[in-house]
């Protein structure tokens, strides 16, 4: 992948992939507190399930930048 200023189009479309995830990620959450207090154990339970995909997601975003950061690939 091309990072440098403006990245290639593979980078910018990696960088839409990841903002959508972390968006996704943020909107679950905060699903997740409204719904909480009054769920039952079938809407937690898939609950969970979205949550720990949405996590895994994030990990993956954290990880890749990370990575790229590690080798200088990535702006400060």
């Amino acid at each position: 992948m091309i990072t440098d200023d403006g990245g290639g189009p593979v980078s910018r479309r990696a960088d839409i992939v990841e903002e959508v995830q972390l968006d996704m990620g943020a909107q679950l959450l905060a699903h997740a507190d409204d719904m909480l207090p009054t769920a039952t154990e079938v809407q937690l339970r898939f609950l969970v399930e979205r949550l720990t995909e949405a996590l895994r997601d994030i990990l993956r975003v954290a990880e890749s930048r990370g990575r790229k950061s590690d080798d200088g690939c990535s702006s400060p």
